[in-house]
């Protein structure tokens, strides 16, 4: 039967694609698509594979290991192949992949998005160290792993084979390469796009002193070339290269199911923005040493271990512009305007850029394509620019020097100050739409129905043209006879852009009012949560009056110290910096504030409509946790980020922003990002959740 030509040709432009991407990864540490991308290039070869076998060529990657040996590093020869992985993506497919092996038990480990190392050992003396390459000829690295901390040069213990390869993998924890990036941008380099890139990019220096200058780290994950019959499993290896002095991990557990299998990987996920380094899944392997043998391997990996990859939380796409945003404060931010794309669970079209510096410190350029990353409920990033796609059409970004909203001339809040703001804080209806956002966040007096959209309804409605809400001093004074005529543009609630019709103009709706002339549950809802917010603790109120540097940490501070909100205005600005975690900056802030007449006006407006002005939460002097500083991180499932830190204040605690060696404890919830790092540099202890339940009740 003749092949159909598209199936030929489609086939042989995959084997050209996937080997032009595994070049551009192995060798020159970057990824021209995403990890997903790839995937989906691979399955779908594997697939006309699968049913036209006889396409399968020599150089195709589903027959091959990624990568190969670069010309930079002498050649080593592994003494026995490094395989690859086989992925699966579904519980399924999983499920399908454990039958096939004929049941447990099984080793699951974390895979770590790191570069694939082979160490090769003779009689406990470290002789060689060589990258995967193409899984029989690696690069020369040896110098440079001997600079890597936690690999031992010489093994513990006796009784060492003559020859041993240990394999593993290096990497960079999240900390360090925060860190990493931070000191490149700030000697002007372009930073890195991953942690995975940035081990790739730190091992493979030419200069070993380069890598001996960075922090990274390895775990073992099996071995290579070595037989020893009185091992009979994966497991008692790992607890067998451990006794070595190798660094193994704490984390792999043996166990006998496909329940168990999948618990494991359902728990890590949940955990994966807790841990110190990154994962893209979870590894599963045959434990018993035997089976393996009789399983075998293909041609590229072993048929006795798969890797299950978690859904992506980088990927690439375009950057189609770069445009600004006003805030509360009056801070210009450029923000990234993108090709709609999905990653880890929702569809993203913008990203923050933070000020002009950073975007120079990326290296980015409008028409890039960009690597984007967003893990769980974390804002989207751009990690840098994909420079090999580049055609000479990109285009530099250029901060605006006047306002987008009002046209002030854009300035420095003072000397030195990198970004840049609109000086014209009382009329620029940009900052006033969201200050009136921010008062109902979940930071300030958490009115559910005061959201960014319809804030912008109030403050910028498209007919009536005069507002009901011209300043802040307005909200609480609200009537539903103010709220019927108005008619709003609908805009994204991340940046305030205009959203259109499929004819390209403006949508406009009746945004409080209902088709037959009802109120709409958003106003009845908004009038009422207004009402219920009068009553919210003092320090909240303190906080939506959006003062700089005024966030809900110093707001309690100064409220568990001097009582109410008049206190607070009437003290002196030596008085406030006294006030612990006030400081001098703060205090002349504050007394900045309110010399101002219509900030004045703002308080007077509040307090004649009955807003709370005057301490109400009850702080302990003896309480569980009376003088601890405690840090609350990531999502709680229970309990709010501002219950909590309420709860800690109650029981006479601090509820700190960040952590240090003083921190007595840190609560982690689910995404709770690089805290958890610092934490552990620190040595403080880290609880979850259901443990801070139990200690409240104590």
């Amino acid at each position: 039967m003749k092949l159909d030509k598209k199936i030929v040709d489609r086939v042989a432009e995959l084997v050209d694609a996937i080997n032009e991407h595994r070049s551009a990864y192995y060798q020159s540490n970057t990824s021209l698509i995403s990890d997903a991308d790839y995937d989906k290039l691979m399955r779908e070869l594997e697939g006309l594979e699968s049913k036209h076998p006889e396409l399968i060529t020599g150089d195709s990657p589903t027959q091959t290991v990624g990568g190969e040996a670069s010309q930079t590093f002498a050649p080593v020869e592994h003494l026995e192949r490094m395989m690859s992985l086989d992925n699966v993506f579904t519980s399924d497919e999983l499920e399908s992949w454990l039958e096939k092996t004929g049941g447990g038990p099984f080793l699951c480990e974390l895979k770590i998005d790191g570069l694939a190392i082979n160490l090769r050992y003779e009689k406990g003396k470290l002789v060689s160290a060589a990258t995967r390459g193409d899984g029989a000829v690696g690069e020369d690295v040896t110098r440079n792993v001997m600079t890597v901390k936690g690999i031992p040069h010489t093994l513990s213990g006796k009784n060492h084979p003559d020859v041993v390869e240990i394999r593993g993998e290096v990497f960079y924890s999240l900390a360090d390469f925060a860190k990493l990036n931070q000191s490149l941008i700030d000697a002007g380099k372009a930073p890195f796009a991953n942690p995975r890139n940035s081990a790739s990019g730190s091992l493979r220096q030419k200069d070993s002193s380069v890598t001996a200058s960075r922090p990274l780290q390895m775990i073992v994950h099996g071995i290579g070339a070595w037989i020893d019959k009185s091992v009979v499993s994966q497991s008692e290896l790992y607890a067998h290269l451990k006794s070595w002095g190798l660094p193994t991990s704490g984390r792999y557990q043996v166990l006998d199911n496909t329940s168990q299998v999948n618990k494991y990987i359902a728990d890590f996920e949940a955990k994966r923005h807790t841990l110190e380094h990154e994962i893209d899944g979870v590894v599963v392997k045959v434990d018993e040493l035997s089976r393996q043998q009789s399983l075998g391997f293909t041609s590229r990996a072993p048929r006795w271990a798969i890797a299950y990859k978690y859904p992506p939380e980088q990927v690439n796409t375009k950057l189609l512009d770069i445009k600004v945003s006003i805030g509360r404060t009056g801070r210009a931010t450029p923000y990234a305007v993108l090709a709609p794309i999905r990653v880890a669970g929702s569809e993203v079209e913008f990203a923050t850029l933070h000020n002009q510096e950073v975007v120079a410190a990326k290296g980015i350029l409008i028409g890039d394509t960009v690597v984007l990353r967003k893990a769980g409920d974390v804002i989207p990033e751009i990690l840098g620019p994909v420079v090999a796609l580049r055609d000479g059409s990109e285009k530099k970004f250029a901060m605006p020097k006047n306002c987008p909203d009002c046209g002030s001339k854009l300035a420095p809040a003072q000397d030195g100050d990198v970004d840049l703001r609109c000086p014209n804080a009382k009329s620029c209806p940009a900052q006033l739409r969201e200050r009136i956002a921010y008062i109902g966040s979940r930071s300030a007096l958490d009115i559910e129905a005061l959201g960014f959209v319809t804030a912008v309804a109030l403050t910028q409605p498209f007919e009536p043209k005069v507002p009901p809400v011209k300043s802040e001093a307005d909200l609480f004074t609200l009537k539903l006879e103010d709220l019927l005529p108005i008619k709003s543009q609908v805009v994204d609630a991340d940046t305030g852009v205009a959203k259109l019709d499929s004819d390209g103009k403006q949508k406009v709706v009746e945004y409080f009012r209902k088709k037959d002339g009802s109120p709409a549950t958003v106003a009845t809802k908004l009038l009422e949560e207004l009402e219920k917010a009068k009553s919210q603790p003092a320090w909240r109120v303190l906080v939506s009056l959006s003062i700089r540097h005024v966030g809900p940490v110093a707001a309690r501070s100064l409220m568990n110290s001097l009582g109410s909100i008049d206190k607070i205005f009437s003290a002196s600005e030596q008085e406030l910096a006294k006030v612990d975690g006030v400081g001098a900056v703060v205090a002349a802030t504050i007394k900045e504030w309110i010399s101002i007449d219509w900030h004045k006006d703002i308080v007077q407006a509040w307090k004649k409509a009955g807003v709370n002005f005057t301490q109400d939460i009850s702080v302990s002097d003896s309480g569980s946790f009376q003088g601890m500083s405690i840090v609350v991180t990531g999502t709680l499932l229970e309990l709010t980020r501002e219950q909590a830190e309420e709860a800690i204040i109650a029981r006479g605690g601090k509820a700190a922003s960040s952590v240090s060696k003083n921190t007595a404890f840190v609560v982690a919830g689910t995404a709770a990002g690089s805290k958890l790092a610092k934490a552990e540099s620190f040595g403080v202890e880290v609880i979850d959740e259901a443990e801070f339940a139990k200690r409240l009740e104590n």
